[in-house]
């Protein structure tokens, strides 16, 4: 399939995309180069490509002949919060299809058809610039923010990979994610061409911001009260041990922004000490908590209390 192209492509790269994007069924839209710089113009139109011959991949694609590394040793993609770009994840427009990039990290689960590409596009750049590495654990879609990852996971068998998205793509026959040979060959796709997946876009953990120059020492965190009010809380734990819900209270970071700004700890008749933030006085209010909590790396859930 096509491959993305650089924010500053070359005429001669332009003429091998056109005859490459003819046969192969894939295109994307280059996209500006930085802001203010001038849009590129859209791509030339062409005829919908023919399928691949034998359902695997394309003419000239395909696996290595010989493998330049064990696949078998390739780690996943290990998620980290990375600036999305505006230039990468701007609307573009392909075979009269229009698409509009999520533009930040944001929720995502989709079924549908993982394909992909291989030797034909090693080396060449794609939608970031960066060059493809078909030994890396890479993947294209169509409107996932650019750079951001994704877990893959087969649908019959289970199989799952962690993959980061650095290109656009696939365009044909309403597949939905394109896989790096290694990435493939990882999630058992390289023999039959396409499997059913479902791809879940991950939400890397936000980084903390940098301290801000002080004169004097912050005041410490309010340390986590006892309440026995009831109502709707947001549970961060559950402890048989006082101590031990106290001390994961207070080992707690809580990110900016939150509509309650401390912990609560409360001893429950069924034994546990649960960690809770809240009350809050509806579940739109504590559902953005919830999520606040979540970009943090810190996990809760809604619990209504008598």
């Amino acid at each position: 399939m096509l491959r993305g192209l650089s924010p500053r492509p070359r005429p001669r790269l332009a003429a091998a995309l056109l005859a490459s994007l003819l046969a192969a069924g894939c295109a994307v839209k280059t996209p500006p180069d930085e802001a203010g710089a001038p849009e590129a113009a859209p791509p030339a139109a062409a005829a919908k490509p023919a399928a691949p011959r034998d359902g695997k991949y394309y003419k000239d694609d395909g696996p290595p002949e010989v493998d330049a590394v064990d696949w078998r040793t390739v780690a996943d993609a290990t998620p980290e919060f990375e600036p999305i770009p505006a230039g990468y994840n701007r609307p573009y427009e392909v075979f009269g299809v229009k698409y509009i990039p999520f533009t930040d990290y944001t929720r995502y689960l989709k079924r549908g058809t993982a394909s992909w590409y291989g030797r034909r596009y090693h080396g060449r750049q794609t939608s970031t610039g960066e060059v493809y590495d078909m030994y890396g654990m890479t993947a294209a879609h169509t409107v996932l923010p650019i750079p951001s990852y994704a877990r893959v996971t087969r649908v019959d068998d289970g199989r799952s990979i962690v993959v980061r998205i650095n290109d656009r793509g696939p365009f044909l026959n309403e597949r939905l994610i394109d896989l790096s040979y290694v990435a493939a060959r990882k999630l058992g796709v390289v023999a039959s061409g396409t499997a059913e997946v479902i791809v879940e876009a991950i939400l890397p953990p936000v980084p903390a911001p940098a301290p801000a120059a002080r004169q004097a020492e912050e005041p410490a965190a309010a340390p986590p009260q006892a309440t026995d009010e009831p109502g709707l809380y947001l549970q961060l734990g559950a402890y048989s041990s006082a101590a031990n819900a106290r001390d994961r209270a207070e080992g707690i970071a809580l990110p900016a922004g939150l509509a309650h700004e401390g912990l609560r700890l409360r001893a429950g008749a069924d034994g546990l000490h649960r960690v809770l933030l809240g009350p809050y006085a509806n579940r739109a209010v504590a559902a953005r908590d919830r999520e606040l909590l979540a970009r943090g790396g810190l996990e809760s859930f809604l619990k209504e209390l008598p």
